[in-house]
């Protein structure tokens, strides 16, 4: 097991961005202090060798610029807040609209967006690093001075370990996520639309036409958000109205606070096969549907359903939703969450 830190590349102001590469058992990762963002995840295959999973860029100019939320860290609340608001102890908070009407992954100025601090650091089990970050009161609307961790890590047991954490003075809307779109062929080897999936959740959240959920679960049976058996993803895609693919979030069965089976993803070419699991209520099962032409790594282009992303977060537009798991964290609350992506071939 070993951790290689270099430069990355410097910033149109200046500040320099480090990248830290980690190897333990087969898998090499590879992260960025701009954004605490996943840059390549190396996987061996028995068919077709080691190849990059991960959609993203060759250099830093690429993730400066980007859009699409390669590989980010997501916060401060991962996914859509509808009308770009919510009331908090009887405040109303006004976010930035970047997604329409409705706030996408935590506004603007979001946290793929900005410079973490990073310290790496290694246990009898793995590698990690851990990034930092603080986010003052008022940070693109949210309440509240906020203390970020994301900390990344491959074990010897072929995982990509990721922990969140935070703590803020005041409540406020919590909610992290890391934004990976995987291609388990490799990226750039076409659509993952053959990529067979299975999704342990009874129940989905269904949405309206710009994306935020309606405030009920509804069962998975008998619909084409089916994905308790395998099934490849491509199969009913084209069934998914109002979205123009897979945008929903699944509520993942079993209790929310325990590491649990989340999902499962296998590519026959390579025979690689991707297990997800997670503390956190729901994941977000998104088969990059808005992807057009996009410019990625070694000369790859990315259009719609290069990749996949399977976002283990709170769901979509809870601050807004009484309904739904709380995600409301304070001075007596911290945010504490982990995600697992453990791979075989």
């Amino acid at each position: 097991m070993k951790i290689n830190k270099k430069p990355f590349g410097t910033l149109s102001n200046g500040k320099k961005i480090e990248l830290y590469t980690l190897s333990a058992g087969e898998l090499t990762l590879s992260v960025s202090t701009l954004g605490a963002t996943l840059t390549s995840l190396y996987a061996p295959s028995r068919k077709t060798g080691v190849e990059d999973i991960l959609l993203g860029y060759s250099t830093l100019g690429g993730y400066a610029a980007d859009q699409a939320f390669f590989g980010a860290t997501i916060g401060r609340f991962a996914n859509r807040i509808g009308g770009a608001r919510f009331m908090i102890d009887g405040k109303t908070c006004v976010l930035f609209k970047n997604d329409g009407e409705n706030c996408l992954h935590g506004g603007l100025k979001n946290f793929g967006r900005q410079v973490w601090s990073a310290e790496q650091y290694q246990d009898k089990d793995g590698v990690y690093v851990r990034f930092e970050l603080k986010s003052p009161d008022n940070d693109e609307g949210f309440p509240g001075d906020l203390k970020a961790a994301a900390s990344y890590g491959l074990t010897k047991s072929n995982e990509v370990a990721a922990i969140y954490e935070a703590t803020v003075d005041a409540p406020c809307p919590v909610s992290f996520t890391n934004h990976a779109y995987f291609n388990l062929a490799g990226e750039g080897r076409g659509d993952t639309l053959s990529h067979e999936v299975i999704i342990h959740a009874s129940e989905y959240l269904p949405v309206d036409e710009h994306g935020i959920p309606t405030g009920e679960s509804a069962p998975v049976d008998m619909t084409p958000f089916d994905f308790r058996l395998w099934k490849p993803i491509g199969v009913d895609i084209d069934k998914t109205a109002p979205a123009a693919g897979y945008d929903h979030c699944y509520v993942i069965d079993g209790s929310p606070g325990k590491l649990r089976p989340a999902a499962e993803v296998f590519e026959r070419s390579s025979g690689r096969i991707m297990r997800v699991f997670t503390t956190q209520p729901g994941v977000q099962f998104y088969t990059g549907n808005h992807l057009r032409g996009i410019a990625g790594k070694t000369g790859s282009v990315y259009n719609a359903h290069a990749g996949f992303c399977l976002e283990t977060q709170h769901f979509p537009d809870s601050p807004n939703k009484p309904q739904f798991p709380s995600c409301v964290y304070g001075p007596d609350r911290s945010y504490a969450e982990k995600a697992v992506f453990k791979f075989d071939w």
